[in-house]
């Protein structure tokens, strides 16, 4: 059975509707197809070069995986080969039980980069960010290995300690010990801050749907009279495609919550709500982050489209592709995860690369406000040199200073974004909302001028 994901083979398929132009292409495609078995030669002669002449004995088995996944790598960040051995720890994650640290991590450049740690995971306790790089496993490089591999070597026996080199913007590199555990992971829980309630999703394995409905229920038990929700889905780096289904699902009363679409212009297939929303209509707020990515932004696009829920934080991942992952043999050959797809929120806009803006954009520090005026410092979809294109025309939004950040009076130790959210719920919308003073943002301003100073043409010296 395939299973939908949004996070990271090649198939060949000859339908029945390309039947009919066979014979007048076929001359055409003749040189192509011919050209494809030329390069698959290739393939095989550099693989005997390489079996007889390389300085030391090869696994053909090794290299062979490694050009596999190298293809499909080429292709997008999120598409690849999963080995055997992958392919189990990858249903192994997405059945919400494994052992390893807790990261959800990508490949950028052949080096290793976190898209987010997972909530209460030695990772996340350890104080790993998204945008970190992980150069080196316990001493050992491991810069050109690929995501499967370099997972495999930090994942190991409960209870030892791996060392990790930690590249970080601003920083020198740096060792973080990190002690490996089973990872029991628990996407949905909930808590109440005063009148209102918080629902925390920190992933999207086969149970999050279920435990977020059980997470409110146990709230609403404790205070039936919750004036408001407010959904985090912060530093949430997606999963399941279903279960973001599931969890949209919850909060709206019937309608769209998300269409994906293939190559085929009429390859479409829509998701839709069932009557019955477990708040009654309970005000909403959705908080997010550039750590919220891919089945994350799927339920933040959907509330924010149907008007169920604003939006509050900061603009989004960006990854608005669809991946399948295809068994070899039954999985006996491992898997493909190949991008198939676009998805869509209920308003059809593609938010590939562009990633979904909030109604009202609050920086959870100063430094992050600094760091989203700075576009040296950004980690995004886009950020990705081979990410899939957005829409034509689309682009995601320029450094600028974001409309909020935590005023000199604000206790650090506090969540000024979870408080600008339990705002907007007391005041009714974000338009209600009274506004704080922008943050200045020296690089932005810097950055602004010098682009200006660019589109200027050069002006004569004056004689």
């Amino acid at each position: 059975m395939k299973k939908y994901l949004l996070i990271g083979a090649s198939a060949f398929v000859l339908g029945a509707g390309s039947m009919a132009y066979v014979s007048q292409h076929a001359v055409a495609a003749a040189t192509p197809k011919a050209n494809t078995y030329r390069m698959l030669g290739l393939f095989g002669d550099v693989l005997d070069t390489v079996e007889r002449q390389y300085v030391t004995p090869v696994d053909d088995t090794k290299l062979i995986h490694a050009a596999l996944d190298g293809m499909l790598t080429s292709l997008d960040p999120h598409s690849g080969y999963l080995d055997p051995e992958g392919f189990d720890d990858m249903r192994d994650q997405t059945r919400g039980e494994y052992g390893g640290l807790g990261l959800e991590v990508t490949s950028e450049d052949g080096v290793v980069k976190v898209i987010s740690p997972i909530d209460d995971t030695p990772a996340a306790k350890a104080g790993l960010k998204p945008g970190d790089y992980i150069t080196a496993v316990n001493g050992d490089s491991v810069l050109g290995l690929s995501v499967s591999d370099a997972v495999k070597q930090m994942r190991g026996k409960p209870g030892e300690t791996v060392t990790l080199t930690i590249a970080r913007e601003k920083s020198d590199p740096f060792d973080v010990k990190v002690v490996r555990e089973i990872i029991k992971q628990k996407t949905a829980t909930a808590r109440l801050e005063g009148d209102y309630g918080v629902l925390r999703i920190s992933g999207f394995d086969e149970k999050t749907t279920d435990e977020a409905q059980a997470a409110f229920a146990a709230i609403h038990a404790k205070n039936p009279k919750m004036k408001g929700l407010i959904l985090d889905l912060r530093r949430n780096p997606g999963g399941l495609l279903d279960q973001a289904v599931g969890v949209s699902d919850l909060f709206l009363e019937g309608g769209e919550i998300v269409s994906q679409r293939g190559r085929d212009p009429r390859d479409v297939e829509r998701y839709n709500a069932r009557p019955g929303d477990i708040t009654n209509g309970m005000p909403m707020v959705v908080l997010i982050d550039n750590g919220t990515a891919s089945a994350a932004e799927i339920v933040a696009g959907a509330l924010q489209d149907r008007k169920r829920a604003e939006i509050v934080g900061l603009t989004s991942f960006g990854k608005g592709s669809v991946q399948t992952v295809i068994p070899l043999r039954g999985g006996m050959d491992g898997a493909l995860k190949l991008t198939t797809a676009r998805y869509y929120t209920p308003s059809g806009r593609s938010i590939q690369k562009t990633g979904i803006e909030p109604d009202l954009e609050v920086a959870s520090t100063k430094d992050e406000a600094q760091t989203i005026a700075n576009h040296a410092f950004q980690f995004s979809e886009a950020s990705f040199k081979n990410a899939l294109n957005a829409e034509e025309g689309k682009v995601r939004k320029a450094p600028h200073a974001p409309a909020e950040a935590p005023p000199d009076n604000f206790d650090a130790k506090k969540d000024f974004q979870l408080a600008r959210a339990e705002d907007v719920l007391h005041y009714g919308s974000v338009a209600l909302t009274p506004k704080l003073p922008r943050p200045t943002a020296k690089l932005a301003e810097i950055y602004s001028k010098a682009k200006v100073a660019e589109a200027k043409p050069a002006v004569p010296p004056s004689k």
